[in-house]
Parts: structure tokens; C-alpha cells; sequence
């Protein structure tokens, strides 16, 4: 039988507001807020994954079949490679290192399965479709991993099936570290977006799993938007609509969430549920749109280590909605 939560009426969510959503809304961005070009395409990622270059400038290879990808992404050395059309997948396909795969035009990618980037460094993923990544494939992976720009992609799956027939549209795991996460679509799933796979983990994770999430559209998308365990999110300028549990900080994890946009979602953020260790959160200049939000310890993330501009929750829908996802490079 079908899985799906409940949707929860606007005026039910206003009922369950937490006494402190109003006062993260009128809470101070500490960065200066200046609004962003809708659907800006950067050159090179902002975030932790500042200084990802890929496949740098090696000349681009385009295929169309699964053979020739496979070929073509296989091996370390610098490659840019161009995917064009639509390529069925059973599982995943690895990624070298020094990799740049990009789509080319508004509709190619994957369905089916996912790419996995596993002790892999500077990876960039770009422009494509990836959608219902049949478990236990995810759509992407990233596994023991540096330096990984994933950038305009479209993600999506249904919600038609149980919530386990397909796994996470894109994990980040075994102490992957500096990794951004921009301008992506995540539609029409359960699982979205897990960083740090286990609660039994703190080994490996422990000071690794720096994340940047930014202008980021998630519709009906049921959780994990994303969940963190250990690590260090920052999670800014994203647009959430249609979640039971959005932001999730566990087992340690510090999250900064900043100047974001949430819709018909019951909980914006939580700190305290499925582990035995809460996380922290600190947020700030959030729409909440009469979310909830559980933090049951405050962080002391407030200041990313690098340059970035946060743009004002107030233009974030525009900014996201016609700048987000595949064809809009």
C-alpha cells in the first residue's frame, strides 16, 4: 500500500508554530544582504566547495550511450564530458577524480540510477536529470570525497511507491568534506538529501561533512532537507515547500540556516529527533511560513569561513523558482 504523509493544512501548521519562529524571522542576517541576479549561473561554486574545478578546461567528449559515459568518466586524469539525451541506469556509475559532467540542454541526464563519486576529489556535476534512482542506488553519491560542486541539477523521483523503492535523490557520506550544493531542483520524493549515513559514524565523520546548500528548490519532498549528522551545514537562500521535517541537525552536527524561504512545511528545522545526540542549529532571517521549528541547542556556527552574499528571504521564491534546475545554465 502506498506511503504518503498527510499534507498538513496552512492553519494546522500556524497552530504548531514553536514560540521562537517569530523571533528567527526578525533575527539579524550577520552578512551583508544584497539581493542575487535571479538565475545566476556562477563560473565556480561559493561555499565549501570553493575551488572545485573538475575537469578544468580538458577538451569536452559528448555521449549518448551508457558504454561510452562509462568509458568516458573512468580514470583521474582532467575531462570534461558532455552528456546528451537520456541514459537508463540499473544502480550507479562511478566518477573519476578531476571530472566534469555536464548535460547538455534542459533534458538529458539519468533515470533509473545515480553516479557515485567515491574517494574521488574535485568533481563537478552539472545541468541533468536525474531521476528515480531505484534502491539502493541514490542519484548521487558522495563517498569518502573532496572538493564536489554539485550545480543546477533537476532531481526528482514519485511518490507513488513506498518511501524505501528508491533511496536518496543525493547522499553525502564517510567523511566527505567540502562540498557545495547549489541551484538544484529535488522534487517529488521522501528521502532528499542525507549528509553522514549512520549514527554509529563519528570516527569517520567527525570534523569532515562541510556542506553548503544554497538556492536550492525543494518541492514535496518529505524530509532530510537536508539531515546532518557530525558534520557542519550551511544551509542559505533555499526555497523548502511541501515538507513534514525540512532542516534536520543531529548526533553533534552545527547548521547555520540563513535567509530561506519555507511553504506548507510542518517542521523548518529540528535538533532533537531519531538519535540519541541533538545537534545545533542557529538560524536567522528565515521565512518560516508558519513552520515550526524544534532546536533544543543553540550552535555556535554563525560565521562560514569563506565569501558569500545572502540575498533577503523576501526575493529567494523569484530568485529560486526561475533559476533552479536543468536548462538554466
Amino acid at each position: 500500500m502506498r506511503t504518503v504523509p498527510p499534507r498538513i493544512p496552512p492553519r494546522t501548521l500556524a497552530r504548531r508554530t514553536s514560540s521562537t519562529a517569530a523571533a528567527t524571522v526578525l533575527a539579524a542576517a550577520a552578512v551583508i544582504a544584497l539581493p542575487q541576479t535571479a538565475g545566476a549561473a556562477e563560473s565556480s561554486p561559493i561555499g565549501y566547495g570553493a575551488g572545485t574545478t573538475g575537469g578544468g578546461g580538458a577538451p569536452p567528449v559528448t555521449v549518448s550511450t551508457l558504454a561510452a559515459f562509462r568509458s568516458a568518466v573512468a580514470g583521474d586524469t582532467a575531462k570534461v564530458v558532455r552528456v546528451s539525451g537520456l541514459i537508463s541506469l540499473s544502480g550507479q556509475v562511478d566518477l573519476g577524480s578531476h571530472t566534469t559532467v555536464l548535460g547538455v540542454g534542459a533534458s538529458s541526464g539519468f533515470t533509473g540510477g545515480g553516479l557515485r563519486i567515491k574517494e574521488k576529489t574535485d568533481v563537478v556535476v552539472r545541468n541533468l536529470n536525474i531521476s528515480k534512482p531505484v534502491a539502493p542506488a541514490d542519484g548521487i553519491t558522495v563517498q569518502e570525497s573532496t572538493r564536489v560542486w554539485i550545480d543546477h541539477n533537476s532531481f526528482s523521483a514519485d511518490r507513488d511507491h513506498d518511501k524505501d523503492h528508491y533511496d536518496g535523490l543525493l547522499d553525502i557520506n564517510h567523511g566527505s568534506d567540502d562540498v557545495t550544493v547549489s541551484w538544484n531542483t529535488f522534487k517529488n520524493h521522501f528521502k532528499g538529501s542525507l549528509v553522514g549515513h549512520s549514527d554509529n559514524n563519528a570516527s569517520e565523520d567527525t570534523g569532515h561533512l562541510k556542506v553548503t546548500y544554497h538556492h536550492n528548490h525543494f518541492s514535496d519532498v518529505h524530509s532530510r532537507i537536508p539531515s546532518l549528522r557530525f558534520g557542519t551545514g550551511h544551509f542559505y537562500n533555499n526555497y523548502v515547500d511541501g515538507a513534514e521535517t525540512a532542516c534536520h541537525s543531529r548526533m553533534g552536527a552545527q547548521m547555520l540556516v540563513e535567509n530561506n524561504v519555507f511553504r506548507d512545511t510542518l517542521v523548518a528545522v529540528t535538533t532533537h529527533r531519531s538519535s540519541d545526540v541533538d545537534g545545533y542549529a542557529n538560524l536567522r532571517g528565515n521565512d518560516l511560513g508558519g513552520a515550526a521549528t524544534e532546536v533544543s541547542r543553540t550552535g555556535t556556527f554563525t560565521s562560514p569561513p569563506y565569501r558569500y552574499t545572502a540575498e533577503p528571504a523576501s526575493s529567494v521564491v523569484a530568485s529560486v523558482t526561475s533559476g533552479a534546475g536543468a536548462g538554466k545554465l
